[in-house]
């Protein structure tokens, strides 16, 4: 029940937010290649359908992340608790960061193919790929750079996520406690979630935006052409070429649609998986 939830959650909530996923991973890009990212301009060109874009890889993505994210976390969580005899802010950070990098490495390959989707339509018309869908995207992958390109930007992603585990997971149990004695909720009632899931969800926004864009970088690139060499080689190595060649708020460009994914999917995710817990628990 707590992984089906969780991935059902996950899925539901990315269908609401991946059309500020794909501006957010648009914008970081546009930065990428010295262009100036304009949503109206997107919109005119390419359509208010192409926010779908890769949606299907999205959505695929939370069958394996948001199922080993929030379920190995609430699974960890408990049997520590049993061990230790409590459970405090710092095995919840511990817990969140291990299960957070763990799901990132299993569901790596849809990461990789959501952020191509997303983006593909942006580039320009000689360096596109036109994948005609998720499963296309998986093949050609295979077939024309190797396996080893599904983990390509896994780094910056485990990184990311085990921030996430702490910022978003750890954080939003301990919020639902805080908020359930300091604003007298009752905890994972519907009203308590949605205060605890707001405010993680800001707080891990700021702390893995860089992550991200390197991460969607890595994920995208291509090798030059003369010398057959990537531009990015690792998350410190492309952190700090965004930072020298762009300036370090480079890596925060997108934050806003960034936030609204964050914040939108920690929100309905939690919400989601809390109706659906209590509508499980109703029924027995």
């Amino acid at each position: 029940m707590i992984f089906a939830t969780s991935g059902l959650g996950g899925m539901l909530g990315w269908a609401i937010i991946h059309p500020a996923n794909t501006t957010a991973v648009r914008m970081s890009l546009a930065s990428m290649q010295g262009d100036t990212f304009s949503f109206t301009k997107m919109i005119r060109e390419k359509g208010v359908m192409s926010l779908y874009d890769g949606i299907a890889a999205g959505v695929l993505r939370q069958v394996f992340y948001a199922t080993s994210r929030f379920g190995l976390f609430e699974e960890c969580r408990d049997r520590l608790h049993e061990i230790r005899g409590k459970t405090d802010f710092g095995g919840r950070v511990v817990v969140g960061a291990a299960t957070g990098a763990t799901a990132a490495l299993i569901s790596c390959p849809m990461e990789v193919a959501t952020v191509r989707m997303s983006n593909d339509a942006t580039l320009p018309l000689a360096e596109r790929r036109n994948y005609t869908g998720v499963f296309d995207v998986v093949k050609r992958i295979n077939a024309e750079e190797g396996v080893k390109a599904f983990w390509r930007g896994a780094t910056p992603f485990a990184q990311r996520a085990a921030l996430v585990g702490v910022f978003q997971v750890a954080t939003l149990d301990q919020f639902k406690e805080l908020y359930a004695k300091q604003l007298n909720q009752k905890k994972n009632s519907i009203s308590n979630v949605f205060c605890a899931a707001m405010t993680s969800g800001l707080i891990y926004s700021i702390a893995t935006m860089p992550l991200e864009a390197s991460k969607n970088r890595m994920a995208i690139q291509k090798p030059d052409a003369v010398t057959g060499k990537l531009p990015y080689t690792g998350t410190i190595q492309t952190l700090r070429a965004v930072s020298a060649n762009e300036g370090f708020m480079a890596l925060y460009n997108g934050f806003l649609p960034y936030y609204m994914r964050c914040g939108g999917h920690t929100v309905s995710m939690f919400i989601i998986v809390q109706i659906l817990r209590d509508n499980y628990k109703s029924m027995q």
